[in-house]
């Protein structure tokens, strides 16, 4: 079922929408709307109707959520466009599908040692990426390749390493680590409180998509909808209303990691992200060509069918 039932004491059945995201600013929308959510002023749940329930389950990358789609265990998620593309073209392009932007911008390569300007000054190094095939890993792998160093899955001129990002932190803070390509607010954090440098930023790179499972498109048409309105709505709510936006990131952040984070720390990431509801087929093809010329994967595949619109859709 795309959609699990609660049962309530007063003999009701509220339908629960499971819904992804991860603890980075790049997912600034699931972050507000989760933090409205825990003070019982939900976005989704106010533009849905009182019969929905919204859960938020929180990923580290991609990948882990990608499997929970196809375990069925989620019905929308936040994620970037590297994994999303990967579980499309896995499932013949049946499982999966992209519905909106969010966000782009928010990530970089950040080295701990502020001589190093180029990627010829990383032969030999190690650098970190959040994990094996997530939207960052793919570009900071295909970046090295392009700037003609060799990197394979498990060596090359460079090593490139995937851990979570807490461990990302810890390990560039003391040194065991050579640089970092990862998202915000840990960009921030390494410049700030680990003395990094930015090495290179993509350039309004395509951090955050909203993707849905293909069958609960199909199963809810009103609901996925709706979900859609919402999300575009509170976009634009966060370029209304930053200050509030952060605010409730900060917070929600906060909560999720376990670590009191600084609200100046939440407003310098804010400059490097731009918050989109755009979303085009074109970008989404050179993700794959990436993902190829890093080995990450060998299908070609048609991603005809991989962007889909709710609202346009009339014969559900």
């Amino acid at each position: 079922m795309a959609l699990a039932f609660l049962s309530t004491s007063l003999g009701f059945t509220e339908e629960v929408v499971r819904v992804g995201f991860f603890p980075n600013i790049s997912h600034s929308q699931a972050l507000v709307a989760a933090n409205m959510s825990r003070e019982g002023k939900g976005w989704f749940e106010k533009r849905l109707g009182t019969d929905i329930k919204i859960e938020w389950f929180v990923f580290n990358a991609g990948p882990s959520a990608m499997e929970a789609v196809f375990a069925k265990s989620i019905d929308l998620t936040y994620v970037g466009p590297s994994p999303a593309i990967n579980a499309y073209l896995r499932s013949n392009g049946e499982e999966v599908r992209a519905l909106s932007g969010a966000v782009r911008g928010g990530e970089a390569l950040v080295v701990r040692n502020p001589d190093w300007k180029s990627a010829a000054d990383l032969r030999g190094k190690i650098i970190c990426t959040p994990q094996l095939g997530n939207t960052q890993d793919v570009a900071c792998r295909a970046w090295l390749i392009n700037q003609g160093l060799k990197v394979t899955l498990i060596g090359g001129d460079v090593r490139v390493i995937p851990m979570d990002n807490s461990s990302i932190f810890a390990q560039f803070s003391r040194g065991a680590i050579d640089g970092a390509w990862t998202v915000e607010p840990w960009v921030t954090r390494l410049l700030v409180e680990a003395k990094g440098d930015i090495l290179y930023t993509p350039k309004d790179s395509i951090e955050t998509i909203l993707i849905a499972r293909a069958d609960f498109l199909k199963a809810k048409p009103d609901v996925a909808r709706k979900f859609l309105m919402a999300h575009r709505e509170l976009t634009d709510w966060i370029k209304a209303h930053p200050d509030e936006a952060q605010r409730r990131i900060c917070d929600e952040l906060s909560q999720r990691t376990r670590t009191k984070l600084s609200i100046d720390l939440i407003r310098r990431a804010w400059t490097r992200l731009r918050f989109d509801n755009a979303i085009e087929l074109q970008s989404f093809e050179q993700f794959v060509r990436d993902a190829r010329l890093t080995g990450l994967s060998r299908t070609h595949g048609d991603l005809s069918r991989f962007i889909e619109d709710p609202l346009k859709a009339t014969n559900r």
